[in-house]
């Protein structure tokens, strides 16, 4: 059923397993690999992924980046019939939304599952958690400088749809300089990764091609999860594999950024200022600029 997407009924026929033993097994099994393998797999970056995410980012011309944000809308077929306003909207059919950041190497680092699919990309990022750890300081410094100016905050490649945040690079509507031009082209085609990602989750596992046939929504979000985190299981081997891909990151390693700190913010006012400063319409448009130039 994982792998292919096929129906209860099927199994009954094929293997001779009865419904109720079929989704009982099912339930039961995306629950252990959730309880086992989420923190191993479902894990936010540590310092040495960290420089490693940020040497590919500078290889494909784009300093501090981490990687790039998007969401995926998943079909639900068994919707109750009064919430189906609530999860329709451009798509006919009621959708549940997947937020997610996928690096170069297609690994997903962030997960956010469960909205109703009437919900944009901006509704979906005042919901998730993506920024809670840099507002709260618990993330590590970066430090890197872009024609002359200095910046102290990792960013993401995002659509036109989300907000000017410094922590977002977006693409430039209508570009007329051969310099935005270029920028443009190179933003998108790395901005793919997320939609490479999702495109390579769809082909492992057949059933999110799929309307899901289940009727709750933690139901979902477990099969969901365990979706990504068996994704991320075989990215993870096939990268061991492939070794002729790794870059070379050991002076990155040694000097891009400092240890991370695992205390709580100090003050609230500090809170205050990281919240305003991820927010920063002026360094997002500062930033593109110089990304721009470089």
């Amino acid at each position: 059923m994982l792998a292919f997407g096929v129906t209860v009924d099927f199994m009954d026929e094929y293997l001779k397993i009865g419904e109720t033993t079929t989704l009982r097994s099912l339930k039961m099994f995306v629950k252990a690999v959730v309880s086992i393998f989420s923190k191993e797999y479902l894990r936010k970056p540590n310092n040495d992924e960290i420089a490693r995410l940020l040497a590919v980012g500078e290889k494909c011309g784009f300093p501090g980046l981490l990687g790039s944000i998007d969401c995926m809308h998943w079909k639900w077929k068994n919707c109750p019939t009064a919430w189906h306003g609530m999860y329709s909207n451009h798509i006919p059919e009621p959708t549940i939304i997947l937020e997610a950041v996928a690096s170069y190497g297609l690994w997903i680092w962030h997960y956010f599952f469960g909205l109703p699919g009437s919900h944009n990309d901006i509704n979906v990022l005042d919901r998730s958690f993506i920024f809670s750890d840099l507002a709260q300081g618990l993330t590590p410094t970066v430090n890197y400088t872009i024609n002359g100016h200095n910046y102290a905050m990792e960013y993401y490649l995002a659509d036109v749809i989300y907000p000017q945040w410094a922590t977002f690079v977006k693409t430039i509507s209508s570009p007329q300089e051969n310099k935005k031009k270029y920028f443009v082209a190179a933003q998108e085609s790395v901005r793919k990764d997320v939609k490479r990602a999702f495109g390579v989750l769809q082909a492992r596992f057949a059933i999110i091609r799929e309307p899901a046939r289940f009727f709750h929504i933690k139901t979902l979000n477990d099969i969901m999860m365990t979706y990504v985190i068996l994704y991320n299981m075989i990215i993870e081997d096939e990268r061991d594999d492939n070794e002729e891909e790794e870059f070379e990151y050991d002076q990155l390693a040694e000097s891009t950024h400092d240890p991370v700190s695992t205390g709580p913010t100090p003050e609230f006012s500090e809170f205050i200022q990281r919240h305003h400063a991820l927010r920063d319409r002026k360094i997002h448009c500062q930033l593109q600029a110089d990304l721009v130039e470089l």
